[in-house]
This record gives C-alpha cells, sequence and structure tokens, in this order.
C-alpha cells in the first residue's frame, strides 16, 4: 500500500535516493554579449546559480565548466558569487571541467571546494593577455589620414590606428601584472597546500586534467555521474538546473548549453558580431579547440 502511493506522489517530490543540482557555465567569458553570440557572465549564471543552491536538502552543488576564458572581472564575479552562495547555503562546490577551464575558466574552477577534470581536459592558463591588430600603415597606403582630438595626453593610448608607442605597451603591461597578481592570489587561497612547487605554474601555461593534477590544479581524474555516483550512492540523481524560459521561449546563453534559435541570429548579424565571433574562435583557437 505504501509502495502504490508513493507512485502517486510526482517523481520530483518523491524522496528517492540523493538529488544533486547541477550547472553548466559553457562559453567563452565576456560582458554583455549579443544575439548572435551568447556570452558567459554574471547576468546569465546567476540565475541558475541560485536556485542549485536554493536545494534544500541537496548535499552539493555540480557546476560543469567548458570554457577558454575571456573577462577576469566577469570570471572574477560569477567566482565570488558562487563562493558567497555556498557559504550562505552552507554547500559543498564540486567542479567538473570538460574541454576547457582555463584562464577565466579555470578562474571560474577556483570556486570549487574539489576540482575533477577528464584526463584529456585542458587546464591551467593562469596568466593575462591582451590583443589588438594595428593599421598605421595600412591607412598610409589607401591614403587615409587618422585624425584625434583629445582632452588628456593619454587619451587615445593604444589607438590601433597610430604607430604603436613603447610608453603605451609599458602602461597595458603593468595593468596585465596586476591583474595577474590577483589571478595568482586567487589560486594559492584556494588551492593552498595541494599545489606543487613549479616555476611554470603561473606562467600561462596550460596542461591536460593529468599533469593538472599532478600540479595540484585539479584534486581527481573522473566524470560528473560517476563521481557523484561513488561518492553519495548509485541512487543519486542529477537535476540540471537552468534559467527561466523568457518571453519567446529562450534561455539565457551561456548557461546550461543552450543556445538562441536561428533566428535572433541572422538579425543580430553584422560587422561588429562577426568580429566577435572571430574573437570567440581565437580564444577556443588558443587550445585546439572550436567553439
Amino acid at each position: 500500500m505504501a509502495g502504490f502511493l508513493k507512485r502517486l506522489v510526482p517523481k520530483k517530490f518523491r524522496k528517492e535516493g540523493v538529488v544533486v543540482p547541477v550547472v553548466r557555465l559553457h562559453g567563452a567569458i565576456m560582458a554583455g554579449g549579443s544575439q548572435f553570440r551568447p556570452a558567459l557572465n554574471l547576468a546569465g549564471a546567476a540565475p541558475a546559480l541560485e536556485k542549485a543552491f536554493a536545494y534544500k536538502d541537496a548535499p552539493a552543488v555540480a557546476i560543469s565548466i567548458n570554457s577558454p576564458g575571456g573577462s577576469p572581472v566577469q570570471s572574477r564575479l560569477i567566482f565570488q558569487r558562487i563562493r558567497d552562495l555556498a557559504v550562505e547555503k552552507n554547500k559543498h562546490v564540486l567542479v567538473f571541467v570538460e574541454d576547457v577551464a582555463a584562464s577565466g575558466g579555470y578562474m571560474i574552477a577556483l570556486a570549487g571546494d574539489e576540482i575533477f577534470a577528464d584526463p584529456t581536459s585542458i587546464v591551467g592558463s593562469i596568466g593575462v593577455v591582451s590583443g589588438g591588430f594595428g593599421f598605421p600603415e595600412m591607412l598610409k597606403k589607401i591614403g587615409v589620414e587618422r585624425r584625434v582630438y583629445t582632452a588628456g595626453s593619454n587619451k587615445a593610448i593604444l589607438d590601433p590606428f597610430q604607430p604603436e608607442r613603447e610608453s603605451d605597451v609599458e602602461y597595458l603591461k603593468s595593468l596585465q601584472l596586476e591583474i595577474h597578481q590577483v589571478f595568482i592570489d586567487m589560486v594559492k587561497a584556494r588551492r593552498g597546500t595541494r599545489l606543487a612547487d613549479d616555476p611554470d605554474l603561473f606562467s600561462g601555461l596550460f596542461w591536460t586534467g593529468g599533469r593538472g593534477r599532478a600540479l595540484g590544479l585539479v584534486d581527481g581524474l573522473s566524470d560528473m555521474r560517476s563521481e557523484l555516483k561513488r561518492r553519495y550512492g548509485p541512487t543519486t540523481r542529477l537535476e540540471l538546473v537552468s534559467t527561466p524560459k523568457g518571453l519567446f521561449g529562450r534561455k539565457t546563453p551561456g548557461v546550461g548549453g543552450l543556445s538562441l534559435d536561428m533566428a535572433d541570429r541572422i538579425g543580430s548579424a553584422g560587422v561588429s558580431a562577426v568580429a566577435e565571433l572571430a574573437e570567440e574562435k581565437a580564444l577556443w583557437g588558443r587550445f585546439g579547440l572550436t567553439g
């Protein structure tokens, strides 16, 4: 009789084993983004994270990461939101790396109390990079003169249409060093004595999951389902948490591995969108991967 009554209760309300909420954070990390090029950022990730950490009886929150990095600000904001929720809700955070958690992607991974990766995953790239193009010679060839008027001697610093100045580069590098130090401090604070004493650890190099484990960047080599069932029992259920659908049935890009519909992509196409997409492809390409 008890079994019959139990079956009448909707499945999601039954107490059958442990339920672990799962949030997938995938894609290049960039503020804003567009309909043509979805981006991973705090605004998109926050609703799913809040929902996952609200699971009262869950012993942990599992987070899947697949990101080549991007904005250090958005990376750190997502990291901090995860840690704040973990403390507030008293939840253990387990991070699982899929293809890559590099640069800003690894910064987010640091929010995990434990980090797991596949032996062939890419992890690390603890550094800061800035890129761009210079066009002064091209302008000369096509007969175009660049005119810039500023109030402030450094207002046009790093202008790609003017010859590169050594003082501009030095200033940019000083900013990079500051951000790099923040990243290094985060790694040391979160990984502590698990880190190996290796001179290349903070050089910007990246490694496979297997080598990352030896360096102390990850704690183990495993996939999410296997690890959670080993830890909490064979009846453990993984429940993917995603953001609510909006007016047109779309979900937040970058969270849950979901993208926008084709009509939106076509409607937002243009030179700017193509350039943004190329930038994202370049991020993935650094690790031999395509987005």
